[in-house]
């Protein structure tokens, strides 16, 4: 509910003033003429109606002149349409599944902390397609780009070391991601290239996937996760049970900000969790989709019903003290 004209509630200021001035008139006014020696007998006599009815007078009238204010204030019932439309970003995150990415120096692991905060910035999109692949020695597509997020979300649980041989094939990794979107239609086309090591095997060359990706017009930001110098990384031994092995971090930035550079990405590199998430959330700064909103806005007057209501009193104000009780209250 809405008001047009709220000025007018400055008027309803009247309202105690009238009704202050009914109790004193009513209690200052004049006294009675009839002296009795005893006021015994008249105890015992029933109260007339009329006399009950007296104080309905200015209530009747107080009431119409409140809802004659109310309906000169425009009482309003407003309806919101909203028209949304977006044109969305098809993004594919391509995510490093190397037995490296078991090693704890971000906590609980890398392959871990990848999965959630992924899960994260798929939360914040709005109308943008989301795919997923993954890559060791081999790469695959776990979901295609899509806009079912539950789905992406759920097979995004689902990633683990050993789907495929160990390696890292960076460049096989790049060009499934490539090969989800080069058929896309949609403007703006991103890969999120996720690795913490060196490109070691496969067909294709990290560069030359990113000179592809380039011809085809997708934007490529990659991540060199991992800290700087060595990293815990568990080893399950059948005798002595789990233990951890300093290993060293070794990530090819240059490659990767190369890729980045030619395709106007870019690159970061996260040394532990908050960084980590701090990447996405840059991401998610850069990479918006385009909304547009058209909001409709319908008014519906509800004054009439507040105006009828201030006659219907007004009318039965009068009657009551004209025809049923002959107030004394307004006229002294």
């Amino acid at each position: 509910m809405s008001w047009a004209n709220p000025e007018y509630f400055w008027l309803l200021l009247v309202v105690p003033f009238f009704l202050g001035y009914q109790v004193w008139n009513y209690f200052s006014g004049r006294k009675a003429q009839l002296t009795f020696s005893s006021l015994g007998k008249l105890s015992d006599i029933k109260g007339n109606y009329r006399a009950w009815l007296t104080w309905a007078t200015p209530i009747l009238y107080t009431a119409a002149y409140t809802f004659i204010i109310l309906s000169l204030a425009r009482p309003q019932l407003q309806n919101s349409t909203i028209e949304r439309s977006a044109e969305g970003i098809d993004i594919v995150i391509s995510i490093d599944i190397s037995s490296s990415m078991l090693a704890e120096d971000i906590k609980p692991n890398r392959l871990i902390a990848a999965k959630d905060v992924a899960v994260d910035f798929i939360d914040k999109r709005i109308s943008d397609r989301i795919g997923i692949n993954v890559f060791a020695r081999e790469s695959f597509t776990v979901v295609p780009p899509t806009l079912d997020y539950a789905l992406v979300s759920s097979l995004i649980e689902t990633i683990d070391i050993g789907m495929v041989r160990d390696g890292t094939a960076i460049g096989m990794g790049l060009a499934t991601a490539i090969n989800r979107l080069r058929d896309s239609e949609t403007e703006s086309k991103v890969i999120i290239l996720l690795t913490d090591g060196m490109n070691n095997s496969g067909e294709i060359d990290p560069v030359t996937a990113g000179e592809l990706a380039s011809t085809f017009n997708i934007k490529v930001y990659t991540i060199g996760i991992g800290s700087r110098g060595t990293a815990p990384y568990p080893i399950d031994d059948p005798i002595f049970g789990r233990r951890y092995q300093n290993v060293p971090v070794e990530i090819d930035e240059e490659m990767l900000q190369h890729i980045a550079g030619i395709t106007g990405g870019r690159y970061w590199r996260a040394t532990d969790l908050e960084e980590f998430i701090e990447v996405y959330n840059e991401i998610d700064q850069l990479e918006q989709s385009e909304v547009e909103e058209i909001i409709y806005i319908d008014y519906e007057e509800q004054y009439p019903q507040y105006l009828l209501s201030g006659l219907l009193f007004l009318l039965l104000g009068f009657v009551n003290e004209r025809f049923i009780t002959r107030s004394p209250l307004l006229h002294p």
